[in-house]
């Protein structure tokens, strides 16, 4: 069966802006363990588990390679913490990105509580994206969605 990074090894033949060679990818989708280069291109990766020219070259030699992993609904704001601080305390576990659901703190705080939460989220180490359910647009949070959220 064709490992379902296979299907991008052909996606761009030129040479890398990087490569990361000699690297044990990791596949979590069929639970392989192979060794090859990845090569990045204009911040994008172009190439899986082939050999890869590139500006330059980074070894992997005994590393692993593996996906980030993104939190589909979390309330960053029952952890606790600030929403840089919770992105230092999940990344060394593989969380690279969260989608987060910000009405408690809109429940406690309101627009300004909603606002806060978005405005820090450019400070954190990982990528937060934002989800409202459909209650927020029947409130007059509604405005925070359209305001401050790429729809």
């Amino acid at each position: 069966m064709e490992a379902p990074l296979d299907r991008i090894t052909s996606a761009y033949d030129g040479p890398a802006d990087l490569v990361f060679s000699n690297a044990n990818i990791v596949d979590v989708v069929s639970g392989e363990i192979r060794q090859g280069d990845i090569a990045v291109y204009q911040g994008k990766v172009v190439g899986v588990y082939g050999t890869y020219k590139g500006n330059e070259t980074v070894d992997c030699t005994g590393k692993y390679v593996a996906p980030g992993f993104i939190d589909g609904h979390i309330h960053i704001e029952s952890s606790m913490l600030g929403v840089r601080e919770f992105s230092r305390a999940v990344l060394p576990h593989g969380t690279t990105a969260v989608v987060t659901d910000p009405h408690e703190i809109a429940n406690v705080l309101g627009t300004y509580g909603g606002s806060l939460l978005f405005y820090y989220s450019v400070f954190s180490l990982f990528f937060v994206f934002f989800s409202f359910l459909s209650f927020f647009l029947s409130t007059h949070l509604y405005l925070f969605v359209v305001f401050f959220v790429p729809l």
